[in-house]
């Protein structure tokens, strides 16, 4: 009740600027204004604008002004906003196929995870997403998550023996440290920082724009580029939204939508050089060199325990087949 509340008084906010448009799609994004996947959306807002002579206008509401991702998930689903922005790890309970997007080392370089979301495998995933009421109009860039510590540069899996490292609340990450020879341990994020600081960890996993934003280059100056997860992040559009649009305006919003993904992946990709200068700036040492291969080999047991069914084996072989 308490979201529904705030996305009611967010709508009446922006009766002004639904004013001048026949079509008014209101979005939802819970990073700030500015952000890659905030601008993303943006751009495709202006060009459906342009290509309807502003009769079709997109809002966006960022800073989850709208509510938490799992919300207004929900609330699109059900059509009480119209668009969502969001990572697949929060449709895991929802389009359960994603699931399986959540492996590590399930993609071998950000070009490989881009080239499996815009082919025939982007286009299944779509589909099962139709099955819970929601159209994905396109996939984004969420970044690649790297190891992160205090003590040493990690040059092979034989550098996380005995490191502990904080990973989120999520059985997949906890096993996958244990196929590495590292300790696991869960923490929220607010407390990383201190705790690298005063040793109850050696390190943590994210993507570069978090590790700078954090200041955990400042505790932890070693950074191993080994891209364990890219969990890809979507705009999803409510079927009863879609389905209310002409074919000519589902079009429109189709290629711009298209378009907005190579926008917001080149701005993701300018936020990661400035956070990469920023960070050894500040005393970082990356190591960018590494054989993935025996990390990869190492998660056999997490793959024999989260792939179980032939249908996210078989999703697994064809994403690695892709080239």
């Amino acid at each position: 009740m308490k979201f529904l509340t705030t996305t009611f008084a967010a709508l009446l906010a922006s009766a002004s600027f639904a004013a001048a448009c026949e079509v008014t799609l209101r979005s939802s994004d819970t990073h700030p204004d500015g952000y890659p996947t905030v601008e993303g959306v943006k751009a495709m807002a202006e060009e459906v604008r342009e290509k309807t002579e502003g009769r079709v206008c997109i809002e966006v509401f960022p800073s989850a002004q709208l509510g938490e991702e799992r919300d207004t998930i929900e609330q699109t689903q059900f059509g009480v906003i119209d668009m969502v922005r969001a990572s697949f790890g929060t449709f895991n309970d929802i389009v359960p196929v994603t699931q399986t997007f959540s492996l590590p080392y399930l993609f071998r370089n950000v070009d490989h995870m881009h080239a499996v979301m815009d082919g025939p495998i982007g286009e299944e995933i779509g589909a099962a997403f139709e099955e819970r009421d929601l159209v994905v109009l396109a996939y984004y860039d969420g970044g690649a998550r790297s190891f992160y510590n205090s003590q040493r540069p990690i040059n092979s899996i034989e550098d996380l023996a005995g490191l502990k490292i904080r990973v989120i609340q999520n059985d997949v990450f906890v096993d996958m440290m244990d196929a590495l020879g590292a300790t696991a341990t869960p923490m929220p994020y607010g407390e990383v920082y201190s705790a690298i600081q005063t040793g109850v960890i050696d390190g943590a996993e994210n993507n570069y724009p978090s590790y700078d934003s954090s200041g955990h280059a400042e505790v932890a100056k070693y950074y191993t580029l080994d891209e364990h997860l890219m969990v890809p992040e979507l705009v999803a559009m409510s079927k009863t939204s879609w389905d209310a649009l002409s074919p000519e305006d589902q079009t429109v919003i189709r290629e711009a939508a298209r378009n907005s993904s190579t926008t917001q992946r080149q701005l993701w990709a300018e936020a990661e050089a400035a956070s990469e200068e920023s960070v050894i700036a500040a005393g970082a040492e990356i190591v960018r060199d590494i054989d993935k291969q025996p990390f990869i080999d190492a998660m056999g047991p997490v793959y024999e325990k989260y792939a179980t069914s032939p249908e996210a084996q078989d999703l697994v072989e064809r994403i690695r087949a892709t080239q």
